[in-house]
């Protein structure tokens, strides 16, 4: 019995590693596009790097919201793959597809038409907001395309079909890249059009994301089959499950990302150099924690599947007990490589010293709070939402950030007057805090639920 579970237990990782690997990839070149836009209009003017900066965490915004639609995708989707129950994979991602379009409908609706009045509740700066309206005016009509992006390849990645996202976020860096180079500085007879060339050349990488998605899923996917017909239909008893999964999700996920927009609209009213400041460590950040979010999107998904597949509660508190071990360990190493490079990084920034200083010093805080991130959020949202217990996370980050989080950055800013670094720490001290959280949950409470 003990080799057998040592056995199930080694298939197990292997499956997980490759999984993280590929979406850590992936990943990696989704935030390369970010950081390639910061880093392009970082050099074209502080103002326009932090205009993008601000229309970034609104986008930050959707982007939660459709992961989450996604995650109850891949909740549902991937213990019925571990049953072999291919029609059950397509319910789910049709109702899924419905949620992440709606919420990227909505979003886009309302900063359409009221994009200056969005952005004024998180700056007074009106050299930002001006620079951030021109780029919101084009970069909202990539929220549609990216909400069925996304969706469909939650709905891969539900099967274990993960590479085919690689090579998606690679054709966008490429393109995104060279077209910034084209337009935000006007080169090869183009105009020199700042903000408004960095949001053309997102929106043209994303639609060339979606195109070879469908074509993928047209020509060469082998295991979902999935067609057009496919999202036309939706069973009421998948819908109630998918609503059930995926609601806690999207909620969480919005939350978050609501909170993280009122976080920059904290920093926002603390001056420009905040802003830019927090710009640049917030896509470092990304990037270098891409390890981390692949393997809490592998976890949740091979979870799953072992869930589906009837692995006893023995088996998988095995899993979740070495995966533990795992996340504190690319914790630590994200956090001494975001240490050691915030300097080099920062040389590319064509920026205020005063921003300058506010960056290495949210560099600083960020390389110790990572080491939080990569355990408590892999083990949150990899291994309990994995288990089906999807509500826990949301009740959690509710509590952490409007309790904790909010109050104690709003009071340091503007009762007690601290610097922009004690603010910054105040808005990611819950990264350390949930820890405890995870721990108790993972290893003392239940996390395995049927859905």
């Amino acid at each position: 019995m003990t080799n057998q579970l040592s056995s199930s237990r080694s298939t197990f990782l292997r499956s997980f590693f490759r999984m993280t690997l590929t979406i850590a990839l992936q990943n990696l070149i989704v935030y390369g596009v970010n950081l390639a836009d910061n880093i392009m209009i970082g050099a074209y003017s502080e103002p326009a790097m932090s205009g993008v900066a601000l229309v970034n965490q609104i986008q930050f915004l959707l982007q939660m919201l459709v992961s989450g639609a996604g995650e109850g995708v891949v909740v549902l989707a991937s213990r019925a793959w571990g049953r072999g129950d291919i029609g059950e994979v397509k319910r789910a991602s049709s109702v899924g597809m419905r949620f992440g379009l709606g919420a990227a409908a909505l979003l886009f609706a309302v900063l359409l038409l009221f994009p200056y009045q969005v952005l004024r509740l998180l700056t007074p700066e009106e050299a930002v907001i001006s620079e951030g309206v021109r780029y919101l005016r084009i970069i909202c009509y990539t929220y549609p395309i990216f909400a069925v992006t996304n969706i469909l390849l939650a709905s891969l990645r539900s099967v274990e079909t993960v590479k085919i996202g690689f090579y998606v976020s690679l054709s966008t860096l490429v393109i995104n890249v060279c077209l910034n180079s084209i337009f935000i500085y006007g080169r090869l007879g183009a105009p020199e059009l700042g903000a408004v060339g960095a949001a053309i050349a997102t929106l043209s990488s994303r639609a060339v994301e979606l195109v070879i998605v469908i074509l993928y899923i047209a020509k060469a996917d082998k295991k979902l089959g999935l067609k057009l017909k496919d999202f036309a239909s939706c069973e009421k008893t998948c819908l109630a499950s998918y609503t059930r999964v995926s609601i806690p999700v999207m909620l969480s996920g919005g939350m978050w990302g609501i909170a993280q927009t009122v976080q920059t609209g904290i920093l926002g009213h603390l001056g420009e150099s905040a802003i830019g400041a927090n710009s640049i460590a917030a896509t470092v950040f990304s990037v270098l924690t891409v390890v981390t979010y692949g393997s809490a999107s592998a976890t949740a998904v091979l979870i799953g599947k072992a869930i589906g597949e009837g692995k006893d509660e023995k088996t998988l508190q095995s899993y979740a007990n070495r995966l533990q071990l795992i996340f504190v360990g690319i914790g630590v190493a994200t956090g001494i490589a975001l240490f050691l490079f915030k300097d080099f990084i920062i040389g590319f920034y064509n920026i205020t010293p005063e921003t300058r200083e506010l960056a290495l010093a949210f560099m600083t805080v960020l390389s110790v709070t990572v080491v939080g991130t990569a355990y408590q959020m892999a083990t949150l949202t990899g291994i309990v939402r994995g288990g089906g217990d999807t509500s826990f996370t949301l009740k959690n980050d509710s509590f952490f950030m409007w309790v904790i989080v909010i109050p104690s950055a709003l009071v340091s800013a503007f009762l007690l007057d601290l610097s922009p670094v004690i603010v910054f720490a105040c808005l990611k001290c819950d990264q350390i805090l949930k820890c405890t959280v995870a721990v108790v949950k993972v290893n003392f409470g239940r996390w395995i639920k049927k859905v």
